[in-house]
Order: structure tokens, then C-alpha cells, then sequence
């Protein structure tokens, strides 16, 4: 039975030694060509003479963590070297997100709390239905991605977005591949990837993906996978509502017939769902959008009046507030009600 791979203690390999085998480790899977002082001396970062360079090489090599591939050639990373990189690389990430997901889950457990709070508030200030979605992803910019192995043939993908907001998906994949490939595919996932947005991600970006890598199948799982978790239509959007029994106190919205049609479509919150992000469309001009009678994109509002206004969290993340009332509402209080409402949440976050 294959045993866990040991992590390599650090007693042996300082602070220096460990820059200049990462430079090695990444010129190499860059270039697939031996790495010379020269080259790390540029890239290391490091004000070391050659001689100085050469000489912690030597340590490397004896140490086992690289080795020259051929006389008077530069060095490649031992399976050693991979192993000491990868796990360097994993205790990192471990500690990052550990304190990612302390971080996320405390500001989305303070986010659900403040927005079931604005949304009562508003109804509660303006006397009418009120409703807000979650944040919307789509426009957050993709922080950094990465494949992790997690036994043959089967990945763990990962995509961070700005506000460490993490999405993880087990993939998989159709080649076996070792640790030097993944971390290939990870440099070139984040190198094309990184920095975009969703709504960004083109053609063009998947295309060069595919023209850059032999790993082609597994990049095209990887990418499938990357679909599933960002598709636009595929997200999932959290709403609240509050203040339905409000519309029982205008006249024209308490016959039975319309009282139960609105109750009935405050309760859909798919449909709720759409209207909130009609609001979000490109097309759509400024942060507020007034829908009277019929213009509403809900049949059973026809006899309302709805305002929604965009709210923007930082990150790429925003969502929208809606008021639902009679369509001699008093707008002028709504709008400035949830003009006000949105500077108060955005200041908090």
C-alpha cells in the first residue's frame, strides 16, 4: 500500500536556499529548460554574486532537491525539489484560506443579518412590500485558481474571488498527471484567468488556454467545471422580503383576486428573482428603475407599482432593493428612502 507522501523538514534548507529552488521550480515549468545562476539571479530577487548563487546550488543538489541534467548544463528540480515546493505551497494555501473562510463567513453571516434588516426597515419606513436579493458574483474579479490532487485522477478545483469569496468544485480529470503538471496548469490558469470577472471570462481567454497546454483534456474538464461554477443561470440568488400584509392596507389591492394574486408572486422567488435583476441588465439606464401598472415584468403586479435600486458591496458584488405598492405610492418618500438605506449599507462594507 503507497504510503503519504513525508513532508521535508526546513532545518536544512533556509530562507535562501528555499527562494532560489523556487526559482528553479518555476522558470522550469515555464520554459521545460535547466535553470542557470544567470536566470537566478535575475528573477530570484536576491543581491547574490554567481559565485554565491553556484555555491547554494551545490547545497541544493547535494541535498537532493535539484539536479544537473547534463555538464556544464543548469539545474531541474528533483522529485524531491517538486515535493518540498508542493508542500511549501500547500501549507500556504491552507493558511490562507483558513483565514479566508474565518473572514467570509463572518462578513456573509454580517451581510444576511444587515440585509433582512434593510429590508424590514424599508418596509417598514415606507409602508409597503419590500424585497432584496444577495449579492450577484458575476461581476467579481477572479483573485487566483488552483488545482490541488487529491488522489488519481481526481482534482480539487478552486477559484477565489476578490473579498476572498471562495467556489470549489471536485473535478474528475481524464489524464494522470503528476504533481509538475498540475502545477503547470495552475501557473497558466492564472496567468489568463486572473484579474478577470466573470462577465469578462471571453473566447478568447478559454482559446488560448487550450493553444497553451499539452494537457488539453484536462484542461477541458477544467474549464466545464469552471462553467458550472459561474454559469450566469446556474447562480443562485438569496431573497428577502418583508412587509407582504402591508398591501391589505390600500383599497385597491384588497379584493380578494388581487390580494392573493400579490401575496401568491411575493412568495415566488424565482419570478422575484428575475424582477430584481430586470433592474441589473446593461441595458437598464442608472441604479433605479420606477415600473408602473402593466410596465412591471410581473403579470400579477399589473395593479402595482414597484421601485428597485441597485446596491453595490465593493469586489464586483451587488445586488438589488425593490418596493412593491399601489400605484399612487408615495415615490418621492420611497426613493429617498432607499437612496439613504443603500449609502448606510455600502458605508458599512
Amino acid at each position: 500500500m503507497p504510503t503519504k507522501p513525508r513532508k521535508e523538514g526546513k532545518s536544512s534548507v533556509d530562507q535562501r536556499k528555499v527562494i532560489i529552488l523556487t526559482t528553479i521550480i518555476k522558470n522550469y515549468l515555464e520554459t521545460g529548460e535547466p535553470v542557470g545562476s544567470r536566470t537566478i539571479s535575475k528573477f530570484s530577487g536576491l543581491n547574490l554574486s554567481s559565485a554565491t548563487i553556484r555555491n547554494e546550488m551545490s547545497d541544493l543538489e547535494e541535498l537532493g532537491y535539484i539536479i544537473q541534467p547534463h555538464t556544464s548544463a543548469g539545474r531541474i528540480p528533483s522529485d524531491k525539489g517538486y515535493r518540498f515546493y508542493v508542500d511549501q505551497l500547500m501549507e500556504k494555501q491552507e493558511r490562507a484560506l483558513s483565514d479566508v473562510k474565518s473572514s467570509m463567513f463572518a462578513r456573509m453571516e454580517r451581510l444576511e443579518s444587515t440585509l433582512q434588516a434593510l429590508v424590514r426597515n424599508i418596509a417598514s419606513d415606507t409602508h409597503y412590500a419590500a424585497l432584496v436579493s444577495g449579492p450577484s458574483m458575476q461581476k467579481n474579479k477572479i483573485k487566483f485558481l488552483q488545482l490541488s490532487l487529491v488522489e488519481k485522477q481526481k482534482v480539487l478545483f478552486l477559484l477565489m474571488f476578490q473579498g476572498n469569496i471562495v467556489k470549489t468544485i471536485t473535478l474528475d480529470i481524464p489524464e494522470d498527471l503528476e504533481q509538475a503538471a498540475i502545477l503547470s496548469l495552475n501557473l497558466l490558469l492564472n496567468d489568463v484567468l486572473a484579474g478577470f470577472s466573470v462577465e469578462e471570462l471571453g473566447e478568447k481567454d478559454i482559446r488560448s488556454l487550450m493553444d497553451r497546454t499539452p494537457y488539453k483534456a484536462t484542461m477541458e474538464t477544467v474549464l466545464r467545471g469552471m462553467q458550472e461554477l459561474l454559469h450566469p443561470e446556474e447562480e443562485e440568488v438569496e431573497i428577502y422580503t418583508s412587509g407582504a400584509t402591508n398591501i391589505f392596507k390600500y383599497p385597491e389591492l384588497t379584493d380578494s383576486e388581487n390580494a392573493s394574486k400579490l401575496i401568491s408572486a411575493l412568495e415566488r422567488k424565482e419570478e422575484l428573482a428575475g424582477l430584481l435583476k430586470d433592474n441589473e441588465s446593461e441595458e437598464k439606464d442608472g441604479s433605479i428603475q420606477v415600473y408602473i401598472g402593466k410596465e412591471s415584468p410581473l403579470e400579477d403586479m399589473a395593479d402595482c407599482a414597484v421601485v428597485t435600486a441597485k446596491y453595490h458591496l465593493g469586489n464586483g458584488m451587488q445586488g438589488t432593493l425593490g418596493v412593491i405598492g399601489p400605484k399612487r405610492m408615495d415615490y418621492e418618500k420611497v426613493l429617498k428612502t432607499l437612496t439613504n438605506l443603500i449609502q448606510d449599507m455600502e458605508r458599512s462594507f
